[in-house]
């Protein structure tokens, strides 16, 4: 588990690259504003969410699993079940938490001032599938430890799961072309980006559906989905309202979001 960094941070720029390459050869939307006006300030949130949560949390999630299975705790500790089968499983039970997780964050109003940092972008791609305030992270940081320690989530385990989380966040979120019957086939059972899409119309109905960042199923089985949005993909409007001046462009102003008083 000493290369967990050098796993992670590889899928993580692998996947990056490659998303954004299919943004540049088959771009479902025309961008308006221009990737060196919006990518500064996204990527340096994730650079900025990174500290914090090094700061916050020296022991990481794979560190806390090891010490979990060494002293025996948790659900699959006791079960001891084969690892592959425990892997799956929680990697499943594990994106079903983060999917109730994103729900709650719309639901709660505070919450939600946590996470229109998130919507506030009124452009679609790879870079906002990374994009959250850092409080979001931490609060996101603290529901993962509960449910690694309670499950007793194998390192592997977490592994997994981080970087499937990270990885499908940065593909459903990218601003590339899914043939329609690779988009219907895909999101039977996982989030495609067309799908994903009508998470961030301007339309309150459709903001508040299609919350699966990983899985398809969840929002199928309660009942959230949203199969297309009310404009086209390529002319629908995305972004939230309240949020459309330039100047939250800019890291300073992306960070004040959550403290800015709305209508929402």
């Amino acid at each position: 588990m000493n290369y967990e960094v050098v796993i992670r941070l590889g899928f993580f720029f692998g996947v990056f690259s490659l998303v954004a390459l299919a943004e540049v050869i088959w771009p479902r939307r025309q961008l308006k504003t221009r990737r060196w006006r919006r990518w500064p300030s996204n990527l340096g949130i994730v650079v900025l969410d990174t500290l914090v949560v090094r700061l916050l949390f020296p022991v990481t999630g794979v560190l806390l699993a090891l010490r979990i299975q060494d002293l025996g705790w948790g659900l699959f500790n006791v079960l001891n079940w084969p690892q592959v089968v425990e892997v799956v499983l929680a990697v499943i039970f594990l994106d079903m938490v983060i999917y109730w997780q994103h729900v709650v964050f719309h639901r709660v109003p505070f919450l939600w001032r946590l996470h229109r940092m998130h919507h506030a972008d009124t452009e679609y791609d790879v870079t906002l599938g990374a994009r959250f305030h850092p409080i979001e992270i931490v609060l996101s940081m603290m529901i993962k430890i509960v449910f690694i320690v309670a499950l007793g989530v194998s390192p592997v385990a977490v592994i997994a799961f981080e970087v499937l989380l990270n990885g499908t966040a940065m593909f459903n979120h990218g601003n590339f072309k899914l043939p329609p019957s690779v988009d219907r086939w895909l999101r039977k059972f996982l989030v495609t980006p067309d799908f994903h899409r009508v998470h961030h119309s301007v339309f309150a109905r459709e903001t508040h559906s299609n919350f699966g960042f990983n899985l398809s199923v969840w929002d199928y089985l309660f009942k959230t989905y949203i199969a297309q949005p009310k404009e086209p993909h390529d002319q629908m409007e995305i972004g939230l309202p309240e949020f459309r001046n330039p100047r939250y462009l800019k890291l300073h102003w992306l960070l004040a979001i959550p403290f800015i008083k709305s209508r929402n």
